[in-house]
Protein backbone atom coordinates (compact mmCIF):
# COMPACT_ATOMS: atom_id res chain seq x y z
CA UNK A 1 0.00 0.00 0.00
CA UNK A 2 1.68 3.50 -0.93
CA UNK A 3 1.62 5.92 2.16
CA UNK A 4 0.55 9.08 -0.19
CA UNK A 5 -2.79 7.59 -2.29
CA UNK A 6 -4.03 10.90 -3.66
CA UNK A 7 0.19 12.16 -4.83
CA UNK A 8 0.07 8.52 -6.55
CA UNK A 9 -2.89 9.23 -8.50
CA UNK A 10 -2.19 12.73 -9.32
CA UNK A 11 1.52 10.93 -10.58
CA UNK A 12 -0.15 8.51 -12.33
CA UNK A 13 -2.29 11.00 -14.39
CA UNK A 14 -0.03 13.49 -15.27
CA UNK A 15 -2.47 16.37 -14.03
CA UNK A 16 0.05 18.12 -12.06
CA UNK A 17 2.05 20.03 -14.26
CA UNK A 18 -0.93 21.66 -16.05
CA UNK A 19 -3.28 22.08 -13.15
CA UNK A 20 -5.05 25.11 -13.13
CA UNK A 21 -3.14 27.89 -10.90
CA UNK A 22 -4.64 30.30 -8.29
CA UNK A 23 -4.65 33.21 -10.77
CA UNK A 24 -6.31 30.82 -13.71
CA UNK A 25 -9.16 30.60 -11.45
CA UNK A 26 -9.38 34.31 -10.12
CA UNK A 27 -9.22 35.28 -14.07
CA UNK A 28 -12.48 32.68 -14.81
CA UNK A 29 -13.97 34.40 -11.54
CA UNK A 30 -17.09 36.84 -11.65
CA UNK A 31 -17.21 40.83 -12.36
CA UNK A 32 -17.01 41.62 -8.52
CA UNK A 33 -14.11 40.22 -7.51
CA UNK A 34 -12.21 41.93 -10.64
CA UNK A 35 -13.68 45.40 -9.51
CA UNK A 36 -12.66 44.86 -5.52
CA UNK A 37 -8.88 43.80 -7.20
CA UNK A 38 -9.32 46.73 -9.27
CA UNK A 39 -10.00 49.20 -6.80
CA UNK A 40 -6.69 47.65 -4.72
CA UNK A 41 -4.23 48.05 -7.71
CA UNK A 42 -5.66 51.24 -7.94
CA UNK A 43 -5.34 52.25 -4.28
CA UNK A 44 -1.14 50.48 -4.10
CA UNK A 45 -0.29 52.42 -7.12
CA UNK A 46 -1.85 55.76 -5.72
CA UNK A 47 0.45 54.84 -2.54
CA UNK A 48 3.35 53.98 -4.42
CA UNK A 49 3.87 57.15 -6.31
CA UNK A 50 3.01 59.30 -2.71
CA UNK A 51 5.64 57.62 -1.24
CA UNK A 52 8.24 57.48 -4.19
CA UNK A 53 6.94 61.51 -4.33
CA UNK A 54 7.53 61.81 -0.65
CA UNK A 55 10.92 60.41 -0.30
CA UNK A 56 12.31 62.34 -3.19
CA UNK A 57 10.59 65.59 -1.98
CA UNK A 58 11.93 65.30 1.47
CA UNK A 59 14.92 64.34 0.20
CA UNK A 60 15.77 67.59 -1.17
CA UNK A 61 13.52 69.68 0.99
CA UNK A 62 16.15 68.36 3.79
CA UNK A 63 19.19 68.94 1.70
CA UNK A 64 18.26 72.87 0.59
CA UNK A 65 17.22 73.08 4.13
CA UNK A 66 20.90 72.49 5.15
CA UNK A 67 22.14 74.82 2.60
CA UNK A 68 19.43 77.42 3.58
CA UNK A 69 20.70 77.62 7.05
CA UNK A 70 24.22 77.82 6.08
CA UNK A 71 23.83 80.97 4.27
CA UNK A 72 20.99 82.09 6.83
CA UNK A 73 23.65 81.85 9.45
CA UNK A 74 26.73 83.32 7.71
CA UNK A 75 24.85 86.50 6.35
CA UNK A 76 24.85 89.96 8.01
CA UNK A 77 21.90 90.93 6.42
CA UNK A 78 18.41 89.95 5.43
CA UNK A 79 18.12 91.00 2.37
CA UNK A 80 21.47 89.27 1.51
CA UNK A 81 19.61 86.10 2.56
CA UNK A 82 16.73 86.93 0.30
CA UNK A 83 18.71 87.31 -2.68
CA UNK A 84 19.73 83.50 -2.61
CA UNK A 85 16.44 81.71 -1.50
CA UNK A 86 15.58 81.88 -5.03
CA UNK A 87 17.63 78.44 -5.44
CA UNK A 88 16.66 76.84 -2.88
CA UNK A 89 12.61 77.64 -2.96
CA UNK A 90 11.76 73.65 -2.30
CA UNK A 91 13.07 74.23 1.46
CA UNK A 92 9.94 74.99 3.66
CA UNK A 93 12.57 77.29 5.82
CA UNK A 94 12.96 79.12 2.82
CA UNK A 95 8.60 79.98 2.17
CA UNK A 96 9.10 81.05 6.21
CA UNK A 97 11.53 83.34 5.97
CA UNK A 98 10.50 85.09 3.09
CA UNK A 99 6.96 85.80 4.77
CA UNK A 100 9.00 87.36 7.63
CA UNK A 101 11.24 89.01 5.75
CA UNK A 102 8.01 90.51 3.61
CA UNK A 103 6.48 91.40 6.87
CA UNK A 104 9.37 93.52 8.36
CA UNK A 105 9.89 95.05 4.75
CA UNK A 106 6.18 95.99 4.70
CA UNK A 107 6.37 97.88 8.00
CA UNK A 108 9.20 99.25 7.08
CA UNK A 109 8.04 100.70 4.29
CA UNK A 110 4.55 102.23 6.24
CA UNK A 111 6.96 103.95 8.65
CA UNK A 112 9.27 105.58 6.43
CA UNK A 113 11.51 107.69 7.42
CA UNK A 114 10.09 108.52 10.88
CA UNK A 115 11.16 104.99 12.51
CA UNK A 116 14.53 105.38 11.09
CA UNK A 117 17.48 105.75 13.93
CA UNK A 118 21.20 106.11 12.47
CA UNK A 119 21.61 103.57 9.89
CA UNK A 120 18.86 101.30 11.77
CA UNK A 121 14.75 100.27 10.51
CA UNK A 122 12.55 99.92 13.26
CA UNK A 123 9.36 98.23 13.22
CA UNK A 124 6.14 97.97 14.88
CA UNK A 125 5.45 95.01 15.93
CA UNK A 126 7.42 91.92 16.21
CA UNK A 127 3.83 90.44 17.26
CA UNK A 128 3.03 90.73 13.33
CA UNK A 129 6.16 89.28 12.53
CA UNK A 130 5.58 86.53 14.49
CA UNK A 131 2.00 85.64 13.22
CA UNK A 132 3.10 85.83 9.68
CA UNK A 133 5.63 83.50 10.40
CA UNK A 134 3.22 80.56 11.54
CA UNK A 135 1.03 81.58 8.87
CA UNK A 136 4.06 80.34 6.74
CA UNK A 137 5.20 77.32 8.96
CA UNK A 138 0.86 75.93 8.46
CA UNK A 139 1.16 76.46 4.71
CA UNK A 140 4.62 74.82 4.07
CA UNK A 141 3.43 71.92 6.79
CA UNK A 142 0.35 71.38 4.46
CA UNK A 143 2.11 71.29 1.60
CA UNK A 144 4.60 68.49 3.06
CA UNK A 145 2.03 66.04 4.31
CA UNK A 146 -0.01 66.62 0.85
CA UNK A 147 -0.95 63.44 -0.06
CA UNK A 148 -0.32 61.46 3.21
CA UNK A 149 -3.93 61.45 3.68
CA UNK A 150 -3.98 58.18 0.47
CA UNK A 151 -1.57 56.43 2.55
CA UNK A 152 -3.47 56.91 5.60
CA UNK A 153 -6.55 55.73 3.70
CA UNK A 154 -5.22 53.12 2.21
CA UNK A 155 -3.87 51.45 5.12
CA UNK A 156 -6.87 51.78 6.47
CA UNK A 157 -9.34 50.45 3.96
CA UNK A 158 -7.61 47.93 1.67
CA UNK A 159 -7.74 45.26 4.35
CA UNK A 160 -11.40 45.75 4.62
CA UNK A 161 -11.68 45.85 0.48
CA UNK A 162 -10.04 42.75 0.64
CA UNK A 163 -11.90 41.21 3.26
CA UNK A 164 -15.16 42.10 1.41
CA UNK A 165 -13.51 40.74 -1.77
CA UNK A 166 -13.12 37.28 0.54
CA UNK A 167 -16.65 37.38 1.71
CA UNK A 168 -17.59 37.29 -2.49
CA UNK A 169 -15.85 34.67 -2.94
CA UNK A 170 -16.59 31.95 -0.16
CA UNK A 171 -20.71 33.30 -0.69
CA UNK A 172 -19.37 32.11 -4.60
CA UNK A 173 -17.94 28.95 -3.51
CA UNK A 174 -20.59 28.20 -0.89
CA UNK A 175 -23.29 28.97 -3.97
CA UNK A 176 -21.66 26.51 -6.46
CA UNK A 177 -21.83 23.69 -3.83
CA UNK A 178 -25.92 24.14 -3.27
CA UNK A 179 -26.19 24.69 -7.35
CA UNK A 180 -24.16 21.27 -7.85
CA UNK A 181 -24.37 19.29 -4.38
CA UNK A 182 -20.78 18.76 -5.28
CA UNK A 183 -17.43 19.73 -2.88
CA UNK A 184 -15.23 18.63 -6.15
CA UNK A 185 -12.19 21.33 -5.65
CA UNK A 186 -13.23 22.46 -9.51
CA UNK A 187 -16.23 23.22 -8.19
CA UNK A 188 -15.16 25.34 -5.40
CA UNK A 189 -11.62 27.21 -6.60
CA UNK A 190 -13.26 29.68 -8.19
CA UNK A 191 -14.97 31.37 -5.35
CA UNK A 192 -11.51 29.87 -3.25
CA UNK A 193 -9.40 32.02 -5.69
CA UNK A 194 -11.42 34.87 -5.06
CA UNK A 195 -11.17 35.20 -1.89
CA UNK A 196 -7.43 34.49 -1.53
CA UNK A 197 -5.93 37.10 -4.04
CA UNK A 198 -8.69 39.73 -3.00
CA UNK A 199 -7.31 38.85 0.79
CA UNK A 200 -3.75 38.87 -0.64
CA UNK A 201 -4.19 42.18 -2.98
CA UNK A 202 -5.64 43.53 0.36
CA UNK A 203 -2.68 43.24 2.65
CA UNK A 204 -0.05 43.77 -0.35
CA UNK A 205 -1.67 47.63 -0.94
CA UNK A 206 -2.02 48.45 2.97
CA UNK A 207 1.12 47.16 4.42
CA UNK A 208 3.23 49.41 2.07
CA UNK A 209 1.02 52.15 2.70
CA UNK A 210 0.53 51.86 6.81
CA UNK A 211 4.85 51.97 6.67
CA UNK A 212 5.13 54.74 4.57
CA UNK A 213 2.49 56.95 6.12
CA UNK A 214 4.13 56.02 10.25
CA UNK A 215 7.58 56.80 8.31
CA UNK A 216 6.62 60.30 6.84
CA UNK A 217 4.48 61.30 9.50
CA UNK A 218 7.81 60.76 11.79
CA UNK A 219 9.79 63.55 8.97
CA UNK A 220 7.06 65.66 9.09
CA UNK A 221 7.60 66.18 13.35
CA UNK A 222 11.11 66.34 12.51
CA UNK A 223 10.23 68.85 9.70
CA UNK A 224 7.81 70.88 12.15
CA UNK A 225 10.53 71.25 14.85
CA UNK A 226 13.06 72.63 12.83
CA UNK A 227 10.54 75.28 11.34
CA UNK A 228 10.22 76.10 14.74
CA UNK A 229 13.24 76.74 15.98
CA UNK A 230 13.62 78.67 12.64
CA UNK A 231 10.95 80.75 13.39
CA UNK A 232 12.33 81.27 17.44
CA UNK A 233 15.74 82.46 15.77
CA UNK A 234 13.87 84.73 13.47
CA UNK A 235 12.14 86.39 16.02
CA UNK A 236 15.01 86.77 18.30
CA UNK A 237 17.07 88.46 15.15
CA UNK A 238 14.11 90.43 14.44
CA UNK A 239 13.95 91.96 18.05
CA UNK A 240 17.64 92.63 18.36
CA UNK A 241 17.76 94.07 14.68
CA UNK A 242 14.33 96.22 14.49
CA UNK A 243 13.27 97.00 17.65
Amino acid sequence: MQPYPLLASVQATGHSANAPGVLDFFLQSGPMAKVVLGILILCSLASWAVILNKFFLLRKSDRQSKEFLKVFHRSNRFSEVNSATERLSTSPLVGIFQAGYAEIDTQIKAAGETEKTGSRYLIQSVQAVERSLQRSMRAELASLSRGTQILATTAAAAPFIGLFGTVWGIMIAFGEIGATGSTSITTVAPGIAEALVNTAAGLGAAIPALIGYNYYAQRLRESKLQMEDFGLEFVNLTERNFT
